[in-house]
């Protein structure tokens, strides 16, 4: 008998620090900065030329590729603000950070959002699907129910709940628990 609780122990703490392994690694990616591009690399030591016409002859050079490299994709310029949209569209979503994300200052985690109601259907579970303002969809996942029908424009706030779930409120009234679905 203690052969077997031997095991069981062995395997318990063989899975328990697989999953410490697979989390540490997730937060050591999570936090990788993608290092600059050669562009901007190349065009930056234009700096340390010293005369001032081979300066400016290697800034004319470099910001021409870095221009003929953006308009074709091969290079693309995101401002800060467009960073935050882009997380804030991808609230709800399991994947995992790009590491482009945490360049520069670091950011603060949304852990909630704040919308309107486009519209909402309730299936035949009785539960419910919200459309929001922002194109954001999500599927109620628990059984309880909602004090009142939802109408369009109603203000919708989910947060970030237990384990990786989410809590829906219609006005402010009690949460129910939703999956990201779009």
């Amino acid at each position: 008998m203690s052969g077997i609780i031997g095991f069981m122990f062995l395997r318990t703490t063989v899975a328990c620090l697989t999953v410490g392994a697979c989390t540490l690694a997730f937060a050591a990616h999570s936090q990788t900065v993608v290092p600059r591009t050669r562009a901007v690399t190349d065009l930056v030591a234009c700096r340390t030329v010293v005369a001032d016409a081979d300066r400016l002859g290697c800034y004319d050079r470099l910001v021409a590729a870095l221009d003929q490299a953006e308009a074709t994709g091969e290079v693309v310029v995101v401002e800060r603000g467009q960073i935050t949209e882009a997380r804030r569209a991808l609230f709800g979503f399991s994947v995992n950070p790009l590491p482009l994300f945490a360049r520069g200052a670091s950011e603060e985690p949304i852990e909630a959002i704040q919308s309107a109601l486009r519209r909402a259907s309730q299936g035949s579970s009785g539960k419910w699907l919200f459309v929001l303002e922002d194109g954001s969809v999500w599927l109620q996942t628990d059984s309880n129910a909602l004090g009142r029908s939802p109408r369009p424009g109603a203000d919708i706030s989910v947060r970030q709940g237990a384990v990786g779930s989410y809590l829906l409120s219609v006005n402010g009234a009690r949460s129910v628990r939703v999956r990201r679905q779009e």
